[in-house]
């Protein structure tokens, strides 16, 4: 029984671990608390946490992502740390039509590398931001590809991106270490 609590605790310590990280990343493209935000290729949830660490308490986030799995988990997670919170979740597919609210800002961590032809896709989702909303794009700063991460996006790619797309005061925001390809950076920019 030992054992197991050991690796309980073990296991929630990397868990807030790579919640502070998200936080490190995130916390310059957020203006304040609240609003209506969305996670969008959310996974299991490690930046939505993040997300909502940020805008609590009066914050709500839509949380989509094409595996149900992953949705379930997230939920599970999340309603435990944040059991007050205002989560809307959604399996969908980002690279289709969505249909949500009318957003404050949206993430996407770690979900654009899956997409080949960026620039249609960032353009549909941005539609979804209000006229001041913040697009929010975290990813591994390299420009070489592998099976985990198929079409990256360097932050010089995502500058350019920005420009192509139409993005207004697009910058980086931060970058942190990252033990799986050195780096990763938070971009941003307003539709």
């Amino acid at each position: 029984m030992n054992r197991q609590a050991g690796f309980i605790s073990g296991w929630a310590q990397r868990e807030a671990r790579r919640i502070q990280k998200a936080i490190a990343l995130l916390r310059p493209g957020i203006p304040g608390l609240g609003g209506v935000w969305a996670d969008i290729g959310c996974g299991d949830g490690i930046f939505t946490s993040a997300l909502y660490a940020l805008i609590q308490p009066d914050g709500e986030i839509y949380a989509v992502d094409k595996d149900q799995f992953a949705l379930d988990a997230l939920v599970r997670n999340f309603t435990e740390s944040y059991p007050d919170a205002t989560l809307h979740t959604l399996r969908a597919d980002f690279t289709r039509e969505l249909t949500l609210a009318t957003l404050d800002g949206m993430i996407m961590a770690n979900s654009l590398h899956f997409v080949a032809d960026k620039a249609p896709v960032l353009t549909r989702l941005i539609r979804l931001l209000k006229p001041t909303g913040r697009l929010i794009v975290v990813e591994y700063n390299t420009s070489r590809g592998n099976p985990v991460v198929p079409y990256p996006l360097d932050e010089h790619g995502f500058m350019e991106l920005g420009r192509q797309i139409g993005l207004r005061e697009a910058r980086i925001l931060s970058r942190i270490p990252s033990s799986f390809l050195g780096e990763m950076y938070a971009g941003m920019g307003l539709a």
